[in-house]
């Protein structure tokens, strides 16, 4: 697997004429976003205003207009910024994921199955998922998808209005484990202890219902950082092991984002939480910033890491 700094050096040698063409049309399209933007806000305003003063609108009917303006304008810009994106996947995301192993393939419309984030039993079963920027294949011998995710879950009022709220959006990963594990093993992020301290934080995760048993670990860097639950509280504590910690820790730090992870079968199922899509191009940053850049190949490095960081490819656990 290439390093974090081949990776660097393959985003700005090998596509910089790309990324030189790309960001002139990124300079042209942000031009018409904002022609566009300010032309369509001077005539919803001057529609909104001419309602409102023949039927003397309401708050609720000035509250809906301010959501149809921000609903409107979302479908406007990402019908401007969709060819561009398309290109920007097509000759820059895609020859990174080449160049990281040419087991695997890319598809940028489509996401990882809603059926391997169900058995992650990481989050409930959501009613509508979505996503996009889809890679699978093999790393260093170990079956691997992940893509962009987004989970909801639908909720109906008592007038029968729906109401979508997410369960998940971010970075979903499924990896071929080397071992056939008998019972469950779920980690997740420690938010009960760090809200509410020590004291009501371990009562309130030792009387979680929905989770099972409660699996008390010996890294107190570990604890402070995440909560385990587990079917097996000797084989978690022989799936986390000192070593296996302290990785886990790493790669928490390293994606500065709250990481989920489950144990189950020959998987390991990882989510990590994110509020926009990891692979989506900047209209309003050159693509030639090095911060701008360095975020696509963490984000491929951090995805493709677990391998390296948890040693998938090595035979940690022989297969029963």
């Amino acid at each position: 697997m290439k390093s974090k700094s081949e990776l660097t050096d393959f985003y700005y040698k090998s596509l910089f004429p790309v990324l030189k063409i790309l960001d002139e049309d990124r300079k042209q399209l942000r031009y018409r976003i904002i022609l566009i933007g300010i032309g369509f806000t001077l005539i919803y305003g001057a529609i909104c205003i001419f309602i409102f003063s023949a039927i003397n609108a309401q708050l609720d009917i000035l509250l809906f207009a301010i959501i149809g303006y921000i609903a409107i304008g979302g479908f406007i810009y990402k019908l401007l910024i969709k060819d561009y994106t398309a290109e920007f996947k097509s000759k820059v995301i895609k020859p990174l994921i080449s160049v990281i192993d040419e087991k695997l393939h890319y598809s940028s419309k489509t996401h990882i199955p809603k059926m391997l984030f169900n058995r992650s039993d990481l989050f409930s079963n959501p009613d509508r998922v979505s996503g996009n920027d889809y890679v699978k294949g093999d790393l260093d011998g170990i079956s691997l998808h992940f893509s962009d995710f987004h989970a909801e879950k639908q909720h109906r009022d008592s007038k029968g209005r729906t109401r979508w709220s997410t369960i998940f959006k971010g970075l979903f990963l499924v990896a071929e484990f080397n071992k056939k594990f008998k019972g469950k093993t779920i980690v997740l992020p420690d938010t009960a202890q760090s809200t509410f301290g020590d004291l009501i934080g371990n009562w309130l995760q030792a009387n979680n219902f929905k989770r099972d048993e409660l699996v008390k670990m010996d890294n107190p860097a570990f604890e402070k950082e995440f909560v385990v639950y587990s079917t097996n509280q000797i084989e978690a504590r022989y799936i986390l092991s000192h070593v296996i910690m302290s990785k886990l820790l790493r790669f928490q730090k390293n994606s500065k984002h709250p990481v989920y992870i489950s144990f189950i079968g020959d998987y390991i199922h990882l989510a990590i939480y994110y509020d926009k899509d990891m692979f989506e191009p900047s209209v309003f940053r050159s693509l030639l910033e090095y911060k701008v850049a360095m975020e696509y190949v963490d984000t491929l490095h951090l995805a493709t890491g677990i391998v390296q960081e948890l040693k998938l490819n090595q035979k940690l656990w022989s297969k029963e």
